[in-house]
């Protein structure tokens, strides 16, 4: 399996010729998932769900398909007929040659005042590696007492503090944890955050480039 690390929160997981991206937002490139057999939303903000991305990869590949929430499908449904699959927590499907398990309901607390809407995370696997995408949330994911191999992990966001992304990398304790929700981070920044949850996670820590690709395996 490779891992393409695309803008901000996006990704692109490809093998055997198939490609699988997850949150082409706002703040990731233009054309991130075009080329994608399947493409998987975490929730309806818009530096995660993009029509106009998501337009351009449907229109590029017509077998191409979307699994998201009910919240982000009742937006999109209608200019995809028949290519939106709704899913909730718990459900489990393939996708582009990969098993996909839904895990979580709820984005993380903004602000008490802010209302929480929903949001899932998605444990994408191949046989031999598992990586899990979150989304908006610090959700642990429930891999059936196996150890993930990588955490995708929200490294700075409006919602979340450096003591708690070290604290998740703790809890979820993968093989490794690579950063994604980098848009707003400050290139300056970035040794700090990388030093601290480096020193701290107990876990091998990385962060790509945009447009970097690495092979992952068991």
């Amino acid at each position: 399996m490779d891992l393409i690390k695309k803008g901000h929160s996006c990704v692109r997981l490809e093998k055997d010729g198939r490609a699988l991206v997850v949150d082409p937002g706002n703040f990731t490139e233009a054309d991130a998932a075009v080329g994608a057999d399947a493409i998987l939303v975490t929730h309806e903000h818009p530096d995660h769900f993009d029509e106009g991305r998501l337009r351009s990869a449907m229109e590029a590949n017509p077998a191409a398909r979307i699994w998201t929430l009910p919240s982000v499908a009742e937006r999109i449904s209608t200019a995809f007929p028949g290519r939106v699959t709704t899913v909730r927590e718990g459900d489990a499907f393939e996708a582009a040659g990969f098993d996909v398990q839904v895990q979580g309901q709820l984005h993380a607390v903004i602000h008490p005042d802010i209302p929480q809407i929903g949001n899932v995370g998605y444990v994408i696997g191949d046989g031999a590696h598992t990586v899990f995408h979150p989304g908006d949330a610090l959700t642990v994911p429930d891999t059936g007492g196996e150890t993930l191999g990588t955490l995708l992990l929200p490294v700075h966001a409006p919602w979340n503090k450096i003591s708690e992304v070290i604290d998740y990398v703790r809890e979820v304790a993968p093989r490794q944890a690579l950063d994604i929700h980098d848009g707003l981070l400050q290139d300056r920044a970035r040794p700090i955050y990388d030093r601290q949850i480096g020193d701290l996670g107990g876990v091998a820590h990385g962060r790509l480039a945009a447009g970097e690709r690495v092979g992952l395996a068991r």
